[in-house]
């Protein structure tokens, strides 16, 4: 299709103004001719991003029953597959995967898109665009989500990018948190793909703060972001002190001393790092971003203690951290707690701390942990050896070792202290932080809401294990 200039497109809608539009399937002429007022990437535009979404911008608003994979299309020779929005005057079409390299596309909108009023367009809008071989950089996630509530003030803001980029580029000037217009201060680092800002205080309560990366921000291949990218979050409503703090290593759904492992099958971690100290990077094996292994990270990152500065830093504070919280968790005595021992399945528990001087197992059934209607009630389980829950085929486990939240309970507030070392059994779901001074294991198809935290071993998924933020 011919590029149509600004002062042609004004004429034409004006002509259609006066003169009317021939609906679809009527004879009769009412109301304005659906135009293509322009098109992303533009009709002969060259070195198009492999990654770039497909926008058409019409001149009116358009009956979106009518915007559909068979009006609008995409093509090489063969269809392009990809889903298709539409907002106000505009479609957005997004492939299901990467352009080819150096491939010309054709872009087609039928005659059966059509505004409200039920003009058609008046015939087949034809434009043709080439890929380069070059992938536009694009945040992909970012923590805290947006518009997430209740995030806790000390939280460290993240933004994980598709592709590497210029660590020169991640800066106070492209990576900003401000708060009511105000700049909020703060380091900022970045490693793997990921970028950090730590707020050098911690961040006020009930408050929401809007987070940006500009496009300044640009990829190792000098290419900048298409647009500012912006998301907002706010803060808890009131300063709740939490019974064991976390510190920096509640960033981490994995952190260990000497190795990370996921030994066979798809595991996944959700919105948490992965990380290991002293341990090189190379001691975190089976996982697709870093060996090409089946497990799979969304929404974090993985880091060794050889990993460029100031990853090893960031690494020793949060393993500092998780050495606190299992001192913290260890002494704790108010209230005052209540000893259990042996298998603990088939009970419920209500809010406390529990403590075993030796094993501690689930088995006999599930363990429920009821909060009572407190949504801040936590328990602290001071275990002096081993810790294991048993469980078998399928998942969740019918024949117990299952951690049960119940009466407004959080996993965020159950916490494990582990003196030795801590194993989730086969297809159980459990549920807590634990913190092990040895090592984590999770057996076959086990999943978890919470964090496998260890102090001096390794943290090993057997088989298909999944772990959520709590």
């Amino acid at each position: 299709m011919k590029t149509i200039n600004l002062l042609v497109i004004l004429s034409i809608i004006s002509v259609a103004s006066i003169v009317g539009c021939k609906k679809d399937n009527f004879s009769e002429k009412s109301g304005i001719c659906p135009l293509v007022l322009s098109t992303k990437p533009a009709d002969g535009e060259v070195n198009v991003f492999l990654n770039q979404d497909i926008t058409i911008v019409f001149n009116d608003k358009m009956d979106p029953a009518t915007i559909t994979d068979e009006s609008i299309l995409i093509s090489d020779g063969s269809p392009v597959s990809g889903t298709i929005a539409y907002n106000d005057s505009t479609v957005t079409f997004t492939p299901s995967s990467a352009l080819e390299i150096n491939t010309t596309y054709i872009g087609t909108v039928k005659t059966s898109v059509k505004n409200l009023t039920g003009n058609a367009l008046q015939e087949d809008y034809i434009w043709t665009f080439s890929t380069g071989s070059s992938i536009m950089p694009v945040v992909i996630a970012t923590s805290p989500v947006n518009n997430k509530t209740n995030v806790p003030m000390d939280k460290t803001v993240t933004a994980k990018f598709n592709i590497p980029m210029d660590p020169l580029t991640i800066n106070t000037s492209t990576f900003t948190l401000t708060e009511g217009g105000n700049l909020v201060a703060g380091t900022i680092y970045y490693s793997g793909t990921t970028a950090f800002f730590d707020p050098n205080v911690d961040l006020l309560p009930s408050t929401m703060y809007t987070a940006t990366i500009t496009t300044g921000a640009t990829s190792t291949t000098t290419f900048p972001l298409e647009n500012d990218y912006v998301w907002t979050f706010t803060t808890y409503s009131s300063i709740l002190p939490p019974p064991i703090d976390l510190g920096t290593v509640e960033d981490f759904g994995i952190i260990s001393g000497v190795g990370v492992s996921n030994d066979a099958g798809a595991s996944e971690i959700h919105d948490m790092n992965v990380g290991i100290y002293p341990g090189p990077r190379s001691s975190i094996t089976g996982f697709f971003d870093v060996d090409g292994g089946p497990g799979l990270i969304f929404n974090g990152d993985f880091f060794g203690a050889d990993d460029p500065a100031p990853v090893p830093a960031m690494l020793l504070q949060a393993k500092d951290d998780l050495t606190d919280a299992y001192l913290a968790a260890e002494g704790m005595t108010s209230p005052a707690p209540v000893t259990v021992a042996g298998d603990i399945g088939g009970q419920t528990l209500a809010p406390g701390i529990y403590k075993s001087t030796s094993t501690l197992l689930v088995q006999n059934g599930n363990l429920t942990l009821d909060a009572q209607g407190d949504p801040n009630a936590f328990w602290v389980f001071q275990i002096a050896s081993d810790f294991t829950t048993v469980g078998g085929s399928p998942y969740p486990s019918p024949a117990g070792g299952n951690i049960i939240l119940t009466g407004g309970a959080q996993a965020k507030n159950v916490f494990w202290q582990v003196g030795s070392s801590a194993t989730i059994g086969d297809y159980t779901s459990f549920s807590g932080n634990i913190l092990a001074l040895t090592s984590v294991t999770m057996n076959a198809y086990s999943q978890a809401v919470g964090r496998m935290l260890c102090s001096n071993g390794s943290v090993t998924l057997t088989s298909t294990n999944f772990i959520f933020k709590p």
